[in-house]
């Protein structure tokens, strides 16, 4: 049996699209065959135990402190994980690293795989510089922004294979030098055992947030600026003209949530928005369940257009409508009137028109859930797609692939 270590920016019991991702990885390749541990560094900021398990899934942590200036600290960061990985590796013996960006765990992972001796996969899950610029806590082109990105590739240069999870981050590595074929694709996934049947919508929740007789539009996620929230905001006026009875309603939070909750109670139609906070994870298929179209109005970014979502793909999951912006990583999942609508990014009116046309023409509705269904089945279980992942380790762990880290070690 295969043995894998995960090296982790955070993990559960934490829940984020990250840690989702994680776990689906984890437990597909559980169900394979293989096992798997998953180490995480100081940036893991819930209480947790030295080693602690969460649904079935072994997780270690990383101790001590990162203090000081800017670049060291980071620096202090890479070299206690590397240490805790070493020391993990000791008495467990994996077979295989497997690094999740950032850059950070990628670093650690390199400097443990060269001390052990075992061969390096690094998956890249965004370019977090660029994540950072959308987040509002970084400039493109500044020193921090290049710092990152040099670190990502000298990490990128120490593995023995890369991941991406989309074309366009793959795209872009080659457009850096990265050869190909040493890069391979593990698109985002559903745990499609996860979904049965979906729960009919329940009235009295419908009622206790206001929401009428619907149709509703529905947003579940993080409240960061990229997501273009306030363009969605933006459109109801012009939807509300059309569809009078649609309600937005807006499940999750984050950083730009003040600044949505004013610009709703500014709106005209103020009283067809509705935000409904955050949810426990054990709830949200609730809310799910009111909602008939799922909209991703995200703005275009380096983000964006390189990197794809994975809400969208539990929504076809769950047999939701889906309309969303024509941004790159949008139409890596999407097929525009087929398993959804694309409308112009950052543009409320072209959001408007999506959703009124997607709203009138109801007898398309069952076609495009189906559709989604299917799309998510034939190219998004990981119950398939974690043999991608397998490929990877078998050409890593052929003898003469384990002759060359041994030597190079």
């Amino acid at each position: 049996m295969i043995r894998v270590l995960h090296v982790l920016d955070h993990s559960l019991p934490l829940h984020s699209g990250y840690t989702f991702r994680t776990r689906a990885i984890l437990k597909a390749q559980q169900a394979s065959g293989i096992e798997v541990r998953g180490i995480t560094g100081l940036r893991h900021v819930a209480e947790s135990p030295d080693t602690e398990e969460v649904d079935g899934i072994t997780f270690h942590r990383t101790r001590g402190t990162a203090g000081g200036p800017p670049a060291y600290r980071e620096w202090r960061e890479i070299q206690l994980l590397a240490d805790t990985i070493v020391a993990l590796a000791q008495n467990w013996r994996p077979d295989v690293l497997h690094a999740h960006s950032p850059a950070l765990c990628g670093k650690a992972a390199a400097l443990a795989a060269k001390r052990l001796g075992l061969p390096l996969v690094y998956e890249i899950r965004a370019f977090w510089e660029d994540a950072a610029v959308s987040n509002g806590t970084g400039s493109e082109g500044n020193l921090k922004y290049r710092l990152t990105r040099a670190l990502e590739n000298n990490v990128v240069a120490a593995a023995d294979a890369v991941v991406t999870i989309c074309r366009g981050l793959k795209d872009d590595l080659v457009s850096r030098g990265v050869d190909a074929a040493k890069i391979t694709l593990s698109p985002n996934g559903v745990d499609l055992a996860l979904f049965g049947e979906v729960p009919p919508a329940d009235p009295a929740l419908a009622r206790e947030l206001g929401l009428g007789s619907g149709p509703i539009i529905g947003f579940i996620g993080s409240f960061y600026d990229y997501e273009g929230i306030d363009d969605l905001i933006a459109a109801m006026p012009a939807l509300i003209e059309q569809v009078p009875d649609a309600r937005l309603l807006l499940v999750g939070g984050g950083p730009m949530e003040a600044a949505l909750r004013a610009q709703a109670a500014a709106s005209p139609v103020a009283a067809a928005i509705h935000f409904a906070g955050r949810v426990p994870h054990s709830e949200v298929e609730r809310y799910y369940a009111l909602m008939d179209v799922m909209a991703y109005p995200r703005k275009r970014s380096r983000l964006t257009d390189l990197v794809t979502p994975l809400k969208p793909l539990e929504a076809m999951a769950q047999r939701k409508l889906i309309a969303a912006s024509d941004v790159g990583g949008h139409r890596e999942l999407i097929t525009h009137a087929e398993t959804g609508v694309l409308f112009a990014p950052d543009s409320p009116a072209d959001c408007a028109a999506a959703l009124a046309g997607l709203l009138a023409d109801r007898a398309t509705w069952p076609a495009y859930r189906e559709a989604g269904l299917a799309h998510v089945r034939a190219n998004h279980d990981w119950a398939k797609n974690v043999h991608r992942y397998h490929v990877v380790y078998q050409v890593l762990l052929a003898p003469k692939a384990r002759n060359r880290v041994s030597a190079a070690a």
